[in-house]
């Protein structure tokens, strides 16, 4: 394909995050993921644990809960500062 070839390859880091609705913590996780894939982009799952019991037992009492690539990272609340880190270890 045109321009492909030349193209930086940008690794596809997958991250989770375990969250549920009305969650002030929630919320705020999620605008440091935003500010955060400005610079270091990926793909992004949000599931909702209040929807499985399985889940919500799991993590309920953590929420949020973010997985990098698998990892179990952060819960609560991750500073911008500490998740650029994290993720530039992937570029």
């Amino acid at each position: 394909m045109f321009g492909q070839q030349n193209a930086p390859r940008v690794p596809a880091i997958n991250l989770t995050l375990y969250s549920r609705p009305d969650c002030h913590l929630c919320e705020k996780m999620k605008v440091t993921l935003e500010r955060v894939a400005r610079r270091y982009p990926f793909k992004l799952t949000e599931i909702d644990v209040s929807t499985n019991s399985e889940l919500e037992k799991t993590y309920g009492s953590e929420i949020p809960v973010l997985i990098i690539e698998g990892r179990k990272t952060a819960h609560y609340y991750i500073r911008e500062e500490e998740l650029l880190q994290k993720l530039a270890g992937y570029y």
